[in-house]
């Protein structure tokens, strides 16, 4: 049954992946609302072969909507998504705002897609990029063999902090070749031929607030309070798709063998490891696609026969928040 489908933030990156997704997926849309902030109010985008009018969100804007994808910022969702559900419409939203409120479901949809039945405020959060990159590639072998600790460490792209991010490491990109001065007004510190500690706020245990995500998310979407989950994110000169370095420990033993033949059969991964060839994913092979690329995949020799060590690289602007995002409007329909 077609719906009535509102994108809010739809001059983003994600925002505009977000409209990408529903047509090159055949969402049943019946009519599409594209709304962004007053600065971008009058701008036009292309859908179905029509240009849509960009019109400024507002909490009176939602009459009529069925399905709300939020791309904005948690402040932001946390004005327009209770006026978004008051005027009918369930709510998935890509900010920070509601992932860890029990009454909304934090879903990605490869993991716990029935989790989006729990949903008592009519809004469905959707997990950190980070966050799905690695369930995706986790969550196939915690089903068979459950993971006990993960720790991971991440190499994510200039496209987690959105467009203007991702102007300003191309635009860093030219000076550092012309030997112009570089200023960074985005990050923090220059990126171009640099990396450095993710730029989000540190908390009390020393853990910034991005690595602290990828522990608390993964807890709730797997079910598992207790599972122990230490990350470490790091921002890097790249500019699309994550990566990400994960090391488990499960509670029986497991082969990388066994691993392989699990990933290879899971929904949403895509297997890519040569060892002949020294092939493993890279940017490059998962920049625009929707699968998470999983590759060296072997033993972690300090935990002999329970632990595997992968490497797995995934689209942050698509499987890490606009696909993702879409999927779980398809389970709503």
């Amino acid at each position: 049954m077609a719906k009535n489908v509102a994108v809010v933030g739809v001059t983003g990156a994600v925002g505009q992946e977000m409209i990408n997704c529903l047509e090159r997926r055949n969402f049943p849309v019946n009519e599409l609302k594209v709304m962004a902030s007053a600065r971008s109010a009058g701008k036009t985008i292309k859908f179905r072969g029509k240009d849509l009018t960009v019109t400024e969100a507002a909490a009176d804007s939602f009459a009529g909507v069925d399905i709300a994808l939020m791309a904005v910022e948690a402040d932001q969702s946390r004005e327009f998504s209770p006026a978004a559900v008051k005027a009918g419409a369930v709510v998935i939203d890509n900010s920070s705002a509601y992932r860890m409120d029990p009454a909304c479901p934090l879903v990605v949809p490869e993991v716990n897609p029935r989790a989006v039945k729990e949903m008592k405020k009519g809004i469905i959060a959707n997990p950190n990029c980070s966050t799905i990159i690695m369930n995706v590639s986790v969550w196939p072998l915690h089903k068979v063999n459950s993971v006990s600790r993960i720790i991971v460490s991440t190499y994510q792209a200039a496209s987690g902090s959105g467009k203007p991010a991702m102007d300003e490491l191309a635009e860093t990109a030219r000076a550092w070749v012309e030997g112009r001065p570089i200023e960074p007004k985005v990050f923090p510190y220059q990126l171009v031929m640099n990396l450095f500690s993710l730029n989000s706020g540190l908390t009390d245990n020393g853990y910034n607030s991005e690595e602290m995500k990828m522990t608390n998310e993964t807890r709730k979407i797997f079910g598992a309070p207790g599972m122990m989950v230490a990350a470490t994110c790091v921002r890097v000169p790249v500019m699309r798709v994550h990566c990400e370095s994960i090391a488990l420990e499960f509670e029986k033993p497991m082969s990388p063998e066994e691993a392989r033949k699990i990933l290879e059969a899971a929904p949403g991964v895509k297997v890519l490891d040569d060892r002949a060839k020294n092939r493993s994913p890279q940017p490059l092979d998962a920049a625009g696609r929707d699968d998470v690329f999983v590759g060296r995949i072997r033993e972690d020799i300090s935990l002999p026969g329970r632990g595997l060590m992968l490497w797995v690289a995934g689209d942050q602007i698509l499987k890490g928040a606009a696909l993702n995002a879409v999927q779980i409007a398809e389970l709503l329909v």
